[in-house]
């Protein structure tokens, strides 16, 4: 390597021979200040070619290198290691960073160490500097630190040597009120992040241990005296050379607070499904096994809830018809729901129950449900089959009704069918017109017949067919479907002219 004066120095080829091949940058300095040998590493390091571009002199060193410490500012001359040691200072892990006015491609991260070795008279004899490249360390610290603090996920780190936080990133800040200056330096008893934690005990065992803290709910005590539910988590690694546990949150009060909804939502319908008036039921979605049941079902079937609670609908033979079942489930799988299905249903007693069913599916609990309500209409369709039945007595004989009576009982009778049939009069033969007039009239078949001369099988075939055309099956029906076309009866025409309807 190269000297700097020619005046002898100490023989310091051993001690250069035992240095050069070393990983570290060494560079020799006499008390002078001269810069008499520096080791191939110690060139790399300042991208220096030979000993006269690092410079023959500490301040020809200072000239040519501009130094800031880590908090940007920059070192004064005498603030340099170079000058330090020169002042036989000794000094370990400076780290500061080096930049060449002109060459903005040149940045160095260096961690120095200062030496001073002396002779037997105890004066120095040579100063040394060991210089460290620390600039992939440090960039990847740089890294680390603006994901850490650019992370919107809540983080802190604290260190194992003394438990007390060295970073806090703003996400942590943010959930818990905190100023960054009221979460550092403080332990982690003070601050405790493990707070009701699920299984505290062994999170503080890893914790001691520097290991892994697997992710557990725990209470995160905020500044302003309230808590957050949060799931946290631990991580040991090393930050600046120093052994950490970094602690990672997530914020569960979204969840809680939708919990806490739906439970409030969950027992509102809870009581409303209870008290509602009619029977109502909770079934699976695939078997119709019966989940829950309110009190009007119990009262309406006879059954306890413990009887019959996970059972079918064809365990208790709740149908009266098997074929329900599959036609309620063809319909929920077509639509998702049902809308007054007219179903009997049998009793604990085996009584049969007219009923309207409705049904919705739903999802409670994360599961396919059907919802079931009943509406037991069986007195009321008692009701109408009389009323029908009086009406279908009435008009045997409506003879003496007028149009308007006759078309009033038809739509009491048969309201959804007051307009069905759309076949013509003009399709009817004049034997189907007579019979279906004299029918209007009141005759029965034996008048008929005897009117029309004719048998009465004949008369009987003439109404078969015209029951056919007009889509009826009884009397009353065919006498409704003449009385909406404007039939009141028959007349017998006048001699002499031919025979004509009556209207």
């Amino acid at each position: 390597m190269s000297k700097s004066t020619d005046k002898p120095h100490p023989d310091r080829r051993q001690l250069q021979q035992i240095i050069s091949g070393l990983t570290e940058g060494i560079v020799l300095l006499d008390p002078d200040g001269a810069i008499i040998w520096a080791n191939a590493t110690a060139l790399a390091i300042h991208d220096a070619k030979n000993l006269a571009a690092l410079g023959r002199t500490a301040e020809d060193y200072v000239a040519a290198y501009t130094l800031k410490y880590r908090n940007n500012h920059t070192l004064a001359p005498a603030q340099y290691p170079i000058m330090r040691v020169l002042a036989g200072e000794r000094f370990s892990d400076v780290v500061v960073e080096a930049t060449r006015p002109g060459d903005e491609s040149f940045r160095r991260m260096l961690q120095v160490r200062g030496l001073v070795l002396t002779g037997a008279s105890e004066e120095p004899q040579s100063l040394v500097l060991v210089i460290q490249d620390v600039t992939e360390r440090f960039s990847a610290e740089e890294r680390f630190e603006r994901t850490f603090n650019t992370n919107p996920a809540p983080a802190i780190i604290c260190s194992l040597a003394d438990l007390r936080y060295v970073k806090v990133n703003q996400g942590f800040l943010d959930m818990t009120g905190y100023a960054r200056d009221e979460v550092l330096g403080r332990s982690t008893y003070e601050l405790d992040v493990l707070n009701e934690a699920a299984r505290r005990d062994e999170a503080i065992r890893l914790l001691e241990e520097g290991r892994t803290i697997p992710q557990m709910e725990a209470s995160l005590r905020l500044k302003d005296g309230g808590t957050k539910l949060v799931i946290v988590a631990g991580q040991p690694l090393d930050v600046c050379e120093d052994t950490c546990m970094l602690f990672t949150f997530m914020d569960l009060e979204p969840r809680r607070r939708a919990e806490d909804a739906l439970r409030q939502t969950e027992e509102r319908f809870s009581k409303a499904f209870m008290l509602a008036p009619v029977p109502m039921a909770v079934c699976h979605r695939g078997d119709f096994a019966l989940m829950a049941v309110n009190e009007a079902f119990i009262a309406a079937t006879g059954h306890e809830a413990p009887d019959i609670l996970a059972k079918t609908p064809a365990d208790l033979h709740l149908w009266a018809d098997a074929a329900v079942h599959r036609k309620l489930k063809d319909d929920l799988d077509a639509t998702g729901s049902v809308r007054n299905a007219e179903v009997a249903l049998r009793t604990r007693g085996g009584d049969v129950l007219d009923c309207l069913l409705s049904a919705e599916t739903a999802t409670i609990n994360g599961q396919a449900c059907v919802l079931v309500a009943i509406q037991d209409i069986t007195d009321r369709k008692r009701g109408e089959e009389e009323l029908v039945a009086a009406i279908d007595t009435v008009m045997q004989d409506a003879s003496w009704f007028s149009r308007t009576v006759i078309e009033k009982l038809a739509q009491i009778r048969r309201p959804q069918d007051a307009l069905a049939g759309t076949l013509a009069l003009s399709e009817l033969t004049p034997r189907e017109h007579e019979v279906l007039g004299r029918m209007c009239q009141g005759e029965n078949n034996e008048q008929i017949a005897a009117a029309m001369r004719v048998s009465p099988n004949t008369v009987r075939n003439h109404i078969a067919m015209l029951y056919s055309k007009i889509g009826v099956h009884r009397r009353s029906d065919a006498i409704v479907w003449a009385r909406q076309r404007g039939v009141t009866g028959y007349e017998v025409p006048a001699k002499g002219a031919g025979r004509t309807r009556g209207r």
